[in-house]
């Protein structure tokens, strides 16, 4: 056992992301993995579950009602939407420090989040207190909280590719235009006729067209930079990999712009932002594979006035698990990158 100062719960465990924060937080120099949770795993071994961590991580599932928070310094809720809430709900007075990966807590209000995502939310109070995990974003709010939302993967990927934009107010708020696509991963682990082999293998195809959920949490992150309401495109595609997204945004900008403006921009935005790389070249999702970076490759097209922005992930890493660990690295105090340095896998 490593002579580690925080002490970490994951909560669902039988995920992609359960076992992404896993891999990620078995390393982390500062932090001791106490308890996984499965709830219809429960009694076996994590490696079981998961035969990369054999001999790595042997710890026995246990139910969540079984873990002790008591000596705990954060909890994450590795868990479906509509589920994670009631945990936050149950451990809000703990004084334990609470990451969230689903979405109950990613919007503005519990009536956007129950237009969006079609269900009753039981804990509204949890909206006063939640912070919007990018650290991009919200590095000071997130240092302070003590509850934060992960944001959804295509979210990072679109937000961090437009964001120097609109906090230059020289946009249109009904004027961008988000083309992604994600691997397969991105749906979870569960199997639908969606995620299908014989459905994904050698195929591509849209979805979600018009009213994908992301969309929302995409806007009003991108409307708090911009002070005012923004509406966007956003179209989700489904890629035969396993792993990754590449968001490729289009957006008219009033004034003059040329390459060498854009590039200042998104520099000047993102200095000293360990995580975020910017590109000389369009990156791709194999440039970003297994680690918490993401590749953005602004580009100013002279013959349509358009910035078009390309941005790659590895959605399971700073889609999801990596940036949950960035949040943890803030909220107590730790050196941000702490944990995270992996250089991407390729091929």
């Amino acid at each position: 056992m490593k002579n580690n100062t925080y002490k970490v719960s994951i909560i669902g465990a039988s995920g992609y992301t359960g076992s992404e924060l896993a891999r990620i937080l078995v390393n982390h120099p500062e932090v001791e993995i106490i308890n996984i949770t499965s709830e219809s795993h429960k009694g076996k071994k994590f490696s079981d579950l998961h035969g990369q961590f054999s001999g790595i991580l042997d710890l026995v599932l246990v139910s969540a009602n079984e873990v002790d928070v008591a000596g705990l310094n954060v909890i994450f809720l590795a868990l479906p939407h509509g589920v994670s809430m009631e945990f936050v709900k149950k451990w809000q007075d703990s004084g334990i420090k609470i990451i969230d990966l689903s979405g109950d807590f990613r919007l503005s209000t519990p009536e956007v989040y129950e237009d969006w995502y079609k269900k009753d939310h039981t804990f509204p109070e949890g909206f006063e207190q939640a912070v919007y995990g990018m650290p991009e974003l919200h590095e000071e709010s997130i240092r302070k909280a003590s509850l934060v939302a992960n944001p959804g993967c295509y979210p990072t990927a679109s937000i961090l590719g437009l964001a120097p934009l609109f906090q230059t107010g020289k946009v249109d708020p009904k004027g961008a235009i988000i083309d992604a696509k994600s691997g397969i991963t991105g749906a979870g682990v569960k199997a639908s006729n969606t995620t299908h082999f014989s459905n994904v293998n050698d195929n591509f195809k849209a979805y979600g067209i018009g009213n994908h959920r992301h969309t929302v949490e995409i806007q009003e992150q991108l409307s708090f930079l911009l002070k005012k309401s923004v509406y966007l495109q956003f179209t989700p595609h489904l890629l035969p990999v396993d792993r990754g997204i590449l968001a490729t945004a289009y957006m008219s900008i009033d004034g003059e712009m040329s390459q060498e403006k854009l590039d200042k921009m998104y520099q000047d935005f993102y200095r000293n932002k360990p995580f975020v790389r910017l590109r000389n070249q369009a990156p791709s999702i194999k440039e970003v594979r297994g680690s918490n970076y993401a590749d953005i490759y602004p580009f100013w097209d002279d013959r349509t006035k358009r910035a078009i922005v390309v941005t790659a992930i590895d959605n399971l890493v700073k889609g999801a698990a990596g940036q949950a660990v960035h949040n943890m690295n803030l909220m107590l105090g730790m050196e941000e990158s702490t944990g995270l340095n992996q250089v991407p896998m390729q091929p």
